[in-house]
């Protein structure tokens, strides 16, 4: 692919939020269709192109297209460019292909917004954010589309301003997510000072592969700048504990939450670490990683449990899954990592628009006012059934393979290395499976199955008697199936929830594909050298001819990545058992009746009730840490030594030289014998000094 084919990825996104938000804005107005057309023909274009990336990378390898100067001064020269390897292929065809189905199924979602083309020249700066991020070659390059994403997810969290609620969910998004950008920053700061002799060379994301991979960064440093670039990851993919502002960023259109919780914002934290996984394999952070991940994996779910809105629900489900890549990366599992990422995009996807289409149909997200829809929207209710199987890990849907390799890596790692941390995250991630099945099928029974309870109506009902002030967001409630362009993206989205996790990675070859082809893709070279290991790719700007001397000593490196993974009929059963007995649960709780939600919810009330409080974590950060100590104590001195001392001083300032003048004032008396006085008084002073200091 030419490098101008490769930059029109990202260009047309860029230019339908450019033509949206001015042309077509301002001649065709706020609501005009044409802007969601626009839109959809720019994403649709990265999308053909994308797909052209991924062959052409998987034809002919991985390239580096030239490097353009950026900023050239005395002792610092950055360069930007386009990197088209494995990873940013896969992530390409994921971006485009996912927001190109977000795009259409928002024409009805959307329809009638009065600030439809906002919505969607937003959409397409959000798009192009994600799609220049996935291609930088350059760190800083990297970080400068890092920030657009996260001002792209704050106009978009807050898209419906006028509602406080969204005010404040884009607002806690916009600052949480900033704390781990500041720690990536740090990173970036001290791998550009590494390097003394020529400062910003390692910012080169290929060059610093290559120094790592001929051990010129010392364990130590990479350690640091791990950490670093792990703040700005746990901060972006939500991870503990900078995990709160996700469950609040369902505040703005679920259209927005699909694109969110799927392909952009939140995975932008996965990649980061994927991006840059040769530098936590040689730093000594990979532990804290799995295990955070691991930790994030169960803490999320747990919360997932109780949540009564569905799309809260999703969100958990979200930062557990992610929590589930993060473990994963953390101990080793490269491979297993992105092909997880891979298909999570696409059933996860779908529930978030499944989910746009149930609250189109009741006007509500509050699952205890639905119930009974699957008689009236039998499209939504399957999609939904699908997506949350696959979501589960039940075979043969494209989770299932995914997750199997996770947990199958964690037990080699945990019995073959003799790695504790890979015993900590099976179990994590077994007890996760457990929760999802339940969480999730608990959420498809009480929306789709048993009677209808009134949706919005009966919502808003039970708010006004008992004085309550209306819930933000309701709908109008009409129990029917959605149009065609909300549904059919929901079909394509369950079909590959169905079958894309084997075809693409199948155990046997399956025709054409051969077995393991995916993983092989995202960790082995062409020359059979591991991914990132040595030189990376051809170079255009030299026209350099592929590495011949491929060190196959090196393929080991691959296979412990998951280049090759085992499936373990006994890992895959225990899992499956856990998530069929999630459903189960789910089922005897909400179904048949033969334990009731009620009263388990009486017997473990305090668990409930810690549970549904989010662990208490808003009342810590915003209430005891924000309120009680910053703006209580920090703030408050802050204040009080500014009122009595800055500007104090000010005043006391003005009041001195106030009376100073007025005494001076005094003497300016217009009386000819009081100058004179002065003079001689004067002529003394000097007289004196001039014999008492001057000899």
């Amino acid at each position: 692919m030419s490098e101008p084919l490769a930059w029109l990825i990202i260009g047309l996104p860029v230019a339908a939020f450019l033509l949206n938000g001015t042309v077509i804005r301002a001649w065709l107005g706020s609501q005009t269709l044409v802007a969601g057309w626009l839109t959809i023909a720019a994403v649709a274009g990265s999308f053909v192109l994308s797909v052209l990336a991924l062959t052409d990378v998987a034809n002919n390898g991985e390239t580096l297209y030239e490097t353009h100067e950026w900023i050239s001064i005395v002792g610092l020269e950055l360069t930007f460019g386009i990197m088209l390897d494995q990873l940013t292929a896969i992530m390409l065809v994921v971006v485009s292909g996912v927001s190109l189905l977000v795009q259409f199924y928002s024409q009805q979602y959307m329809h009638g917004d009065r600030s439809y083309t906002r919505y969607y020249s937003f959409m397409a700066l959000f798009t192009a954010s994600m799609l220049g991020l996935v291609t930088s070659r350059n760190i800083i390059q990297l970080f400068v589309f890092w920030e657009l994403v996260g001002v792209s997810s704050y106009l978009l969290i807050g898209f419906w301003m006028e509602r406080p609620s969204a005010a404040a969910a884009a607002k806690k998004a916009f600052l949480m997510t900033r704390f781990g950008d500041f720690g990536f920053l740090l990173g970036i700061l001290y791998l550009f000072f590494v390097n003394q002799d020529t400062p910003g060379d390692l910012l080169d994301i290929p060059t610093l592969y290559e120094v790592i991979g001929a051990g010129g960064i010392a364990a130590s440093v990479a350690t640091w700048i791990a950490l670093g670039l792990f703040m700005g990851a746990v901060g972006k993919s939500a991870q503990f504990p900078l995990h709160t502002w996700l469950p609040d960023a369902m505040e703005g259109p679920t259209s927005v939450s699909a694109l969110i919780h799927s392909a952009t914002m939140v995975t932008a934290g996965v990649f980061l670490v994927a991006r840059f996984f040769p530098l936590f394999e040689a730093s000594n952070v990979s532990d804290l990683v799995a295990l955070i991940g691991a930790f994030t994996a169960v803490f999320a779910a747990s919360m997932g449990l109780v949540a009564k809105d569905i799309k809260r629900v999703l969100a958990y489900s979200t930062v557990s899954q992610l929590g589930y890549m993060v473990m994963a990366l953390g101990i080793g599992a490269y491979a297993p990592a992105i092909f997880h990422l891979f298909t999570h995009a696409f059933f996860k996807a779908g529930l978030f628009l499944g989910a746009g289409s149930v609250h189109h149909a009741s006007g509500t997200f509050n699952m205890t006012y639905m119930g009974g829809l699957r008689k009236n929207m039998k499209w939504t209710y399957w999609t939904m059934v699908i997506g949350s199987l696959s979501l589960a890990g039940l075979f043969p849907l494209s989770g299932f393979w995914s997750k199997d390799e996770i947990l199958t890596v964690a037990f080699e790692r945990g019995s073959d290395d003799g790695l504790a941390v890979g015993w900590i995250v099976l179990v994590a991630g077994l007890l996760a499976a457990l929760m999802t099945a339940f969480y999730m099928f608990r959420a498809i029974f009480m929306t789709f199955h048993g009677e209808y309870k009134g949706g919005a109506e009966a919502e808003a009902e039970d708010a006004r008697k008992n004085n309550l002030p209306e819930p933000v967001g309701l709908g109008h409630t009409h129990r029917q199936e959605s149009p065609w362009v909300m549904v059919a993206p929901l079909v394509i989205l369950a079909a590959l929830a169905i079958g894309v996790g084997f075809l693409v990675n199948p155990l046997p070859d399956v025709g054409p594909i051969k077995k393991h082809a995916f993983a092989t893709f995202v960790t082995v070279r062409n020359d059979n050298v591991f991914v990132y290991e040595g030189g990376h790719g051809k170079d255009e700007a030299h026209d350099d001819e592929a590495d011949t001397h491929a060190d196959e000593r090196q393929l080991p490196d691959a296979i412990h990545a998951g280049a090759e993974p085992e499936f373990s009929i006994p890992i895959a059963t225990i899992s499956s058992v856990l998530a069929a007995g999630g459903i189960l649960l789910a089922y005897a709780m909400y179904i048949s009746g033969v334990i009731s939600p009620a009263a388990m919810g009486r017997r473990f009330s305090a668990i409930y009730t810690v549970l549904f409080r989010k662990y208490y974590f808003d009342e810590l950060y915003e209430g005891e840490i924000t309120i009680k100590a910053f703006y209580g104590r920090v703030a408050k001195f802050l204040a009080w030594f500014d009122i009595t001392w800055i500007d104090n001083v000010n005043v006391q300032l003005s009041k001195l030289t106030g009376n100073f003048g007025r005494g001076l004032a005094n003497v300016q008396n217009g009386q000819t014998q009081a100058y004179a006085a002065v003079m001689a008084i004067g002529f003394v002073i000097v007289l004196f000094a001039f014999l008492v200091w001057g000899s």
